[in-house]
């Protein structure tokens, strides 16, 4: 008798190219890249491979491309910050970036063949973009205002950055995790409000006590895509706060990794995510193997965590742990940077405060270290006109993706008209709390539509028999405290046709009220 033979098992178009070269191979031809122009350049290394380095080639841009950087805890100094900014300033009319909601900076208008030198300047100053993009771990975040908040539970800045070091090689490029199924996002979130966002991380790790030490629990799976968007589990895991979250998180990818071919992970991009694995083995045998993987038994969860408040935004003036000193959130809208406003983000950091200079996942700004005295003269800086600390109700929330100016996937304009439409309706609305609008130009939700008060996914629809851009409406998304997916409740609205839909959205929902004429 003969066995038979397995079928083979079937890859899907960016498995077969990876298995021909790895992404991080493209690094040492960049400076060949650079040489003979990027229409040059091999189509897939040009439109894929490149990502692995932070490089994204724009069909809606072509030879300007987008630099995604790494920037762990969201944590900047202002010498960074001049660097980036002469970076876009080169670029013109072309340059600009983008606060994103992973707490990263991506910089617009780049060209290839300046590439080789800006990664000079980013080494100097201390900054990497490796592996920020495609299968790889994403910018890792924590808590804003990790070492300035007088709550908070644990200073997570070091400890990222040693995941950061592990999972980069020190920024060098890793090719232990340069292969994964899918893209993962890892947070550590050292606060009470769940700034991280924990329930949309493939893995996150929560604050918790297990018999008076300080640790965090451990949480799997979550992630948003156009396919599915599933909320993080219980991995009935317990680490302290130490280098074993590092050691954890090493072992949750070589796991995720390893077993991402055999498990049919790697013939559908739609189901490739680690939630697809975990599903599959069910939660008990994924902690079985990851426990096998870190070398010693996982203790079980705490039985409660400690984020037991609500989620922040951390706008305006707060006073800091360190006496004497205030730290203070700057609103971006829609996180669109400028050269010039990054060299005056830079100054003020400088002038005012120690240097530091804090990203949020609300694409958003905190300057710390500013001494009370000081505070009133900050107020009154000209920059802060526009990067204000008190905006109106909607802007004050608004998150926003790329959108197709910039991004080939997007199917709509979302920053412009994001901002535009908010106030207007702040112009003419008086609404009593904060409503979080999130536009996101496609299915892929960088913007994290589902997880808005109010969502809106791109889309193209049909009015008068043309096609025009429109969206998807989603409600009750929440964040922190009680996370709840929204829910489709309106398909393909023209966004000509938006305003007044949300304007009656905001008067029945959320106890707006027309302002009255004077």
């Amino acid at each position: 008798m003969t066995t038979a033979s397995k079928p083979p098992i079937k890859l899907n178009p960016i498995e077969k190219l990876k298995a021909e070269k790895d992404g991080l191979a493209v690094l040492e031809e960049l400076e060949h890249f650079a040489e003979i122009g990027w229409e040059k350049v091999d189509k897939k290394d040009l439109e894929q491979r490149l990502k692995w380095l932070g490089i994204f080639y724009r069909p809606v841009t072509p030879g300007k491309f987008m630099l995604r950087l790494r920037v762990p805890n969201g944590c900047l100094n202002s010498e960074q910050m001049r660097c980036l900014a002469e970076i876009v300033q080169r670029y013109g009319e072309d340059g600009s970036a983008d606060v994103t909601t992973r707490q990263n900076i991506q910089l617009r208008g780049v060209r290839l063949e300046d590439i080789p030198d800006i990664f000079r300047k980013l080494k100097a100053v201390g900054i990497t973009s490796i592996q920020s993009g495609m299968d790889n771990v994403r910018n890792l975040t924590g808590s804003p205002v990790s070492g300035i908040d007088a709550e908070e539970l644990m200073d997570t800045r070091e400890l990222v950055q040693k995941l950061q070091d592990m999972i980069t090689n020190n920024g060098e490029g890793n090719y232990a995790f340069s292969n994964l199924p899918r893209k993962f996002n890892i947070a550590v979130e050292g606060g009470r409000d769940n700034s991280i966002h924990s329930e949309i991380n493939d893995l996150a790790f929560v604050p918790a006590y297990q018999n008076e030490e300080f640790g965090f629990n451990v949480v799997v799976g979550g992630y948003l895509s156009a396919q599915r968007c599933a909320f993080a589990i219980p991995l009935n895991a317990w680490v302290p706060g130490n280098d074993d979250v590092v050691e954890l998180s090493r072992a949750i990818l070589t796991v995720y990794t390893e077993n991402g071919l055999a498990e049919g992970l790697r013939s559908s991009r739609a189901k490739a995510r680690m939630m697809w694995l975990i599903d599959k083995w069910g939660v008990e045998k994924f902690r079985a193997e990851v426990e096998k993987e870190f070398g010693k038994p996982l203790l079980p969860a705490a039985a409660k965590d400690e984020m037991d408040q609500d989620k922040k935004d951390y706008l305006g003036v707060h006073p800091q742990k360190q006496e004497g000193f205030s730290y203070v959130g700057l609103h971006v809208p829609v996180g669109r940077l400028s050269a010039e406003t990054m060299f005056e983000v830079a100054r003020l950091a400088e002038v005012y405060g120690n240097g530091e200079i804090r990203a949020t996942v609300e694409q958003n700004f905190i300057i710390p270290y500013i001494a009370n005295e000081n505070v009133e003269a900050f107020l009154a800086e000209p920059l802060l006109e526009k990067f204000t600390i008190a905006p109106s109700t909607l802007t004050r929330s608004l998150i926003s993706c790329t959108g197709n100016r910039y991004c080939n996937f997007a199917l709509v304009e979302t920053k412009g008209r994001g901002l535009k439409i908010a106030q207007e309706l702040d112009k003419e609305l008086d609404i009593p709390d904060r409503v979080r609008i999130h536009w996101t130009g496609c299915p892929n939700s960088c913007g994290q539509a589902q997880m808005g008060d109010i969502g809106l996914i791109g889309a193209k629809v049909r009015q008068d028999g043309k096609t025009v851009e429109g969206v998807n409406l989603y409600m009750g998304g929440k964040v922190g405290q009680e996370a709840e997916l929204g829910k489709l409740v309106q398909k393909s609205v023209p966004c000509d046709d938006l305003l007044p839909i949300l304007r009656q959205l905001l008067i029945d929902n959320f106890g707006a009220k027309a302002k009255s004429e004077e």
